[in-house]
């Protein structure tokens, strides 16, 4: 069986990379309880939770607010600590479902443009093409995959970026 990915154009290559990622994103979270998810492991307070809350805030500022769509209002501040941190009362669904929500919005974005198009971060003095921004967030979502594989080994020994099979 031969996989369509390793010989697709360059767009979908790019989505089925950040897709892989960010499905391994959710499957670090699969099996532990909420104390678990939630629970900082190391000194800056960095755990599973809260790296997916600022996966779904980096979602939506460099896909969606970037080329110009509407980004739900957000209840923490995606500029401060707040972003990496699960706890300001959420719950464990309300952030897996925004991650969801901001997952979904960045994919309508990567389907209606084409790589050539230009964006405006609102934080950045200069335009950035979705092919930029493809690239960018594998780089930022395997980053952070990589932080949440060191935590939940830290938990549970678990390690990987992918169920076995």
């Amino acid at each position: 069986m031969t996989n369509s990915t390793y010989t697709a154009g360059e767009k979908e290559t790019l989505r089925a990379s950040l897709d892989h990622h960010r499905d391994a994103v959710l499957w670090k979270l699969e099996g532990l309880d909420d104390e678990q998810l939630r629970r900082p492991m190391t000194p800056s307070g960095t755990s599973l939770l809260g790296l997916v809350k600022h996966l779904g805030s980096v979602e939506y500022g460099w896909f969606v607010s970037t080329f110009g769509g509407e980004v739900e209002p957000l209840w923490f501040d995606p500029y401060s600590a707040e972003d990496m941190a699960a706890d300001q009362g959420e719950t464990t669904q309300q952030i897996v479902e925004f991650y969801g929500r901001a997952r979904a919005a960045a994919d309508r974005v990567i389907a209606e443009r084409p790589l050539t198009d230009l964006g405006q971060p609102a934080w950045r003095g200069e335009a950035v093409s979705l092919r930029w921004v493809l690239v960018h967030m594998i780089e930022e979502t395997a980053r952070h995959l990589g932080h949440m594989d060191i935590v939940r080994e830290l938990i549970d020994g678990a390690t990987g970026d992918q169920r076995p099979a």
